[in-house]
């Protein structure tokens, strides 16, 4: 037996209703299904699942750091300035390969979660 990959990311939210605005409407990711009636609503990430949640206990907080994976970090960064989010940082260049610059740019979400835009520009 052996682990085969990720199914799901759990973020807490207090605000599930706003958090799905964000996620959805501004950040633009797929909406599969809200449970409205216990403060749950699920994205999806490539496959992956995103859950977004208010916890039932503060063993299950969670603010994980997600690296979002985009194809012009410069265009994501200006379409999302114009949406309103709050960016930590310019895109800027951070590790060079052979094959490959990796940029970031990190934003807050309105739950106060720092978040990162990635892109892997070919050289």
């Amino acid at each position: 037996m052996a682990i085969t990959g990720i199914l799901q990311i759990h973020i807490s939210s207090p605000d599930v209703p706003a958090a799905v605005v964000f996620y959805r409407d501004i950040l633009g990711l797929d909406l599969l299904f809200e449970v409205p009636e216990q403060s749950m609503a699920f994205f999806d990430l490539g496959g992956t699942r995103l859950y977004i949640g208010k916890p039932e206990s503060p063993d299950f907080e969670s603010a994980p750091l997600l690296y979002f994976s985009v194809s012009d970090i410069e265009a994501e960064h200006e379409r999302l300035l114009g949406q309103g989010v709050e960016f930590l940082s310019e895109p800027h260049k951070v590790h060079e390969t052979d094959t490959y610059q990796l940029w970031l740019s990190d934003f807050k979400t309105p739950d106060g979660h720092v978040n990162v835009l990635a892109e892997e520009k070919p050289i």
